[in-house]
């Protein structure tokens, strides 16, 4: 068998180039974001809303876990391209630092008998399990367009409910050094969610249009279950600190984000952009510097320097 090197002088999609460029810039690292220097505003919460937050993380950590172990690798084996391999080698990097990312919050923040409840919970509750299982079963054995639709899915939607709160608090004026490295992933998360839309697109265009309604007919049962679960999972996290319903609509606003960039339509009425709780809309910068990555190169993360980002590293 020979084995080709990679020409990355030779143009076999114009976008994994533009896209490989893009998230190499934007290239961070989690220990340069100083995330005890929240402590002060850690200590002023009280125990449940400190649970609820170590819950959210938590519940990233395992979920990105799950994306960096097998999640691009099941993606990797059906790349087009060696350059979309590559990009998908560089997002699987990404995947493990923001896996360790949450490690680092919850080691900065908590003690070690905090930190071990915190994982068993991860481990063992039933909402976070199902997600995690039913995700990863496509990624073992669903197709390789099942396979793109488990990941959007994954890091377009489930990611969101946890990606609320942080948010949430940094327009409280609270815990903005956590807020910050939650940007940092969604910013990733963005160019991951818009390449993989279109990468799926190129796969399902190629379908016959029974196989088109058929395949439609599966994303949208898979997406309605996995939905249940969520809204249920939602409830039995948030709804002690009253934002349930805020955080319902937020996923529901990045379902509809993630379906369009597969290129089908929302799915969801009433939950636009205006829709969302706008603390947290302001937060995310979403018509901006993260669900826009085409028109943002994301370079104000500087390596080196050990410094809190500002609001305005993600003006553009």
């Amino acid at each position: 068998m020979l084995h080709s090197t990679m020409n990355w002088q030779k143009v076999e999609d114009e976008l994994d180039e533009y896209v490989w460029d893009k998230a190499t810039a934007q290239f961070w690292l989690d220990t340069r974001v100083p995330v005890s220097n929240d402590l002060l505003d850690w200590k002023q919460l009280s125990d449940l809303e400190k649970t609820v937050v170590k819950k959210a993380v938590g519940g990233l950590a395992l979920l990105d876990t799950l994306q960096s172990e097998e999640g691009l690798y099941a993606i990797k084996k059906n790349a087009r391209t060696q350059k979309e391999l590559a990009v998908f080698s560089d997002f699987n990097f990404m995947e493990s630092i923001h896996a360790k990312t949450y490690g680092t919050i919850l080691i900065s923040l908590n003690t070690f008998k905090d930190i071990e409840a915190i994982y068993d919970w991860m481990d063992n509750d039933p909402r976070m399990q199902f997600k995690a299982q039913r995700v990863n079963d496509y990624y073992q054995n669903g197709s390789p367009l099942q396979v793109m639709v488990a990941s959007i899915f994954l890091e377009g939607i489930l990611y969101y409910s946890n990606f609320f709160i942080p948010l949430w608090y940094r327009g409280q004026n609270k815990l903005a050094n956590l807020a910050e490295l939650i940007k940092l992933v969604i910013r990733d998360e963005s160019v991951h969610g818009t390449y993989l839309g279109y990468k799926f697109r190129q796969g399902f265009d190629e379908l016959s249009p029974e196989d088109q309604a058929d395949f439609q007919k599966w994303m949208y049962g898979f997406l309605d279950e996995l939905l249940e679960n969520e809204f249920a999972y939602t409830e039995e996290v948030y709804s002690d600190i009253g934002l349930e319903d805020d955080i319902k609509t937020f996923v529901k606003y990045n379902a509809n984000k993630s379906l369009q960039n597969m290129g089908f339509g929302i799915y969801f009425e009433n939950a636009t952009a205006n829709d969302v709780n706008p603390i947290v809309m302001n937060g995310i910068s979403i018509e901006t510097a993260n669900h826009d990555f085409f028109s943002q190169v994301g370079a104000g993360y500087l390596m080196g320097e050990a410094e809190s980002m500002s609001q305005e590293d993600y003006d553009f």
